[in-house]
């Protein structure tokens, strides 16, 4: 009697937990066709936008290991202003729309198995907190034994390097999953190479025409010269530091946002306005001595020359004499004149 009680005790257990097993799969199964639901719904890549509700439902509320990684870009609408968040969020896009279709078709459970999704500060700020997050980029990867979402693995500066390409390796590199080679859309669509194409053919008589009669803009001395001065204008104010730096034109005044700031001082930081009015100072100068070496010695009359003179020394000084003021200001290294000795007598 005994026995058989036991073993009755042991077949009610067994049933109890099969039970729960088959619960928990089809909650886990669930879960899996939502996110799956979301990501076909999904405007963008497949990216799924997440709500401080949908952390909780997808990963807190789900008990470990869970059947599936969530990789997390963090956004912020109030950041959409500087240009390197928004491209990483592109690359983040790209990513996505590669893994997705590399593993959708290709007859494994895979695409299931991650979900790439974002969060966005201004609707979701406690999961900001939930991850710790202080700086934007960032990106947090949940692998299925993670508990504590504080301490999910996260993509460091150098991860970004690379872009799209950086972010795939990382995403194999913890998921053991393949993201395959990065798909990135071609510049010209095929209509707009077939409008190109078209055009050119079609042009191409006049164009012939034009470039044996020396017609064409290439030929215009004043094409050549106002290149030559743009030329000059971006390389004495620093565009080629701006565009690798991605240094913006101007900054918001943290104590007023309201208001701008288009010149910091301190050699720690330029922003581009202050490139661009120093350029803009040295091509003055630029042009004043052009005028001087090439026009106004054609003229004939004494007077206006000396005049022309006069005003393009004075304009020269004054732009020469605001170029030092601004270097002053900014690196605190005083520019001392030194005269002629005879002259301090």
């Amino acid at each position: 009697m005994v026995v058989q009680t036991n073993l009755s005790s042991r077949i009610f257990f067994f049933l109890i937990a099969l039970l729960f097993s088959l619960a928990d799969s089809d909650s886990d199964s669930d879960l899996i066709n939502e996110l799956v639901s979301l990501r076909s719904s999904s405007p963008d890549s497949g990216v799924i936008r997440l709500y401080d509700d949908d952390v909780s439902k997808f990963l807190t509320s789900v008990p470990t290991p869970r059947p599936y990684s969530l990789i997390i870009f963090f956004d912020s609408v109030n950041l959409h202003s500087h240009s390197k968040l928004q491209k990483f969020r592109r690359e983040f896009g790209l990513v996505s729309s590669t893994f997705i279709s590399n593993n959708n078709n290709d007859g494994s459970n895979n695409g299931t198995k991650l979900f790439f999704c974002e969060i966005e500060s201004t609707h979701s700020e406690a999961s900001f907190h939930r991850f710790n997050v202080e700086s934007l980029p960032h990106i947090s990867l949940v692998s299925p034994t993670t508990e504590n979402l504080t301490e999910c693995d996260q993509m460091d500066g150098g991860d970004f390097a690379g872009l799209a390409e950086s972010m795939a390796e990382f995403v194999e590199r913890l998921t053991k999953l393949t993201v395959g080679p990065i798909q990135r859309p071609p510049f010209l669509s095929k209509t707009q190479i077939g409008i190109i194409v078209a055009l050119i053919i079609i042009s191409a008589p006049v164009l012939i025409k034009k470039i044996l009669k020396g017609e064409t803009l290439l030929h215009d001395r004043r094409i050549w010269l106002t290149g030559a001065v743009l030329v000059y204008f971006f390389s004495v104010s620093g565009t080629m530091f701006n565009i690798i730096r991605e240094m913006p034109l101007y900054v918001k005044d943290d104590e007023d946002q309201s208001k701008f700031v288009f010149f910091i001082e301190g050699s720690e930081m330029q922003l581009g306005v202050e490139g661009y009015t120093v350029g803009f100072l040295y091509t003055v100068v630029g042009l004043l001595l052009a005028f001087v070496t090439n026009v106004l010695v054609r003229v004939k009359n004494l007077n206006e020359q000396r005049m022309s003179m006069l005003l393009s020394l004075v304009i020269s000084f004054w732009a020469v004499r605001q170029v030092v003021y601004l270097d002053n200001w900014k690196t605190e290294y005083e520019i001392y004149p030194y005269w002629p000795s005879s002259w301090r007598h």
